[in-house]
């Protein structure tokens, strides 16, 4: 049966928490789980943005059930309080890993404990989230975990030897690898919950090829100038907007048929309907997936509840 995102199942009673949802896709992805009923979270490291599209989601859903909480997924201080105030939540539904840096610096930047930039933003902040987070997510009957990978994903590789890019950085190879590693780290992370008997699944995801200048203009949101709406439109034929983008994440919190350890984007690769659809052999490869793991605990700081 296909997925229709116009009419969205009633999502009432849900708690999805979003993170960097004050733009782009996370933003429609909030908006969109709002209009279904479900109460959203937009975790986002800007507070004056974050309520901005508060604000957004207010004036376009009626009675919407949103609130903005701090998170800066550079920041373990940052990170440790918003996963601590979710452990406090009667209920966590799901949890969508949406914060990245999609325009990686020209040369080499590290956070304040020395991990590649682009990395610490796209994958180490949501791991080290997760991992403290996770008992807040076991708790919730049927909870997901939803990680935003990308169509760059195909078009790079992902060194193990050479993870932070202390060797040869591009800002080309910052932004696939890190998408490779966020998409081996949520296959991953399905593998181990299973294995755990926990009732949670681990879902990826990719937007396909969704562009501002083709998205819908939202005060305090998304205000693309007219040259930017020109310059996109005229790749109108393979693109879509950032609404659209966003019914991959939406349909994999809310569909029942979709299970951990499953991949869904865009019917048409770049655009289109939100389909089951293949990762890369890379992003699934169970080995790669246990050898990057305790990289990742090292980088991040955190140990992971799962064996």
């Amino acid at each position: 049966m296909g997925w229709d995102a116009a009419s969205l199942p009633d999502a009432g009673g849900r708690t999805v928490v979003i993170t960097g949802a004050n733009a782009g896709v996370g933003y429609f992805t909030a908006e969109q789980l709002a209009r279904a009923g479900a109460h959203v979270v937009l975790a986002c490291r800007d507070p004056e943005r974050a309520e901005a599209a508060v604000s957004a989601i207010r004036r376009r859903v009626p009675r919407a059930s949103v609130e903005a909480m701090p998170l800066d997924v550079t920041d373990r201080r940052s990170i440790d309080a918003a996963a601590h105030a979710l452990l406090e939540r009667d209920r966590v539904d799901a949890l969508v890993l949406n914060a990245g840096l999609v325009h990686p610096p020209r040369t080499r930047k590290t956070d304040e404990y020395g991990n590649e930039l682009v990395l610490s933003t796209n994958v180490l902040g949501h791991f080290r989230l997760v991992a403290q987070a996770l008992p807040a997510l076991t708790a919730t009957p049927g909870s997901r975990i939803v990680t935003l990978g990308s169509l760059a994903s195909r078009m790079g590789r992902l060194r193990l030897d050479d993870l932070q890019l202390e060797r040869g950085y591009t800002s080309w190879r910052a932004y696939s690898g890190s998408k490779i590693a966020a998409q081996a780290f949520g296959f991953e992370l399905d593998r181990r919950l299973r294995a755990s008997g926990a009732d949670v699944q681990s879902i990826v995801v990719h937007p396909g090829y969704s562009t501002s200048g083709r998205t819908p203009g939202i005060r305090g949101v998304n205000t693309p100038s007219r040259l930017k709406r020109f310059g996109d439109n005229l790749q109108a034929a393979w693109t879509q907007g950032k609404d659209d983008g966003a019914h991959a994440p939406v349909r994999a919190v809310l569909d029942p048929a979709v299970s951990g350890g499953e991949f869904l984007g865009p019917a048409l690769w770049t655009k289109g309907a939100p389909v089951h659809t293949p990762a890369t052999r890379a992003s699934r490869s169970p080995r790669l997936g246990a050898r990057l793991w305790p990289l990742l605990e090292a980088a991040s700081g955190q140990a992971f509840p799962l064996p």
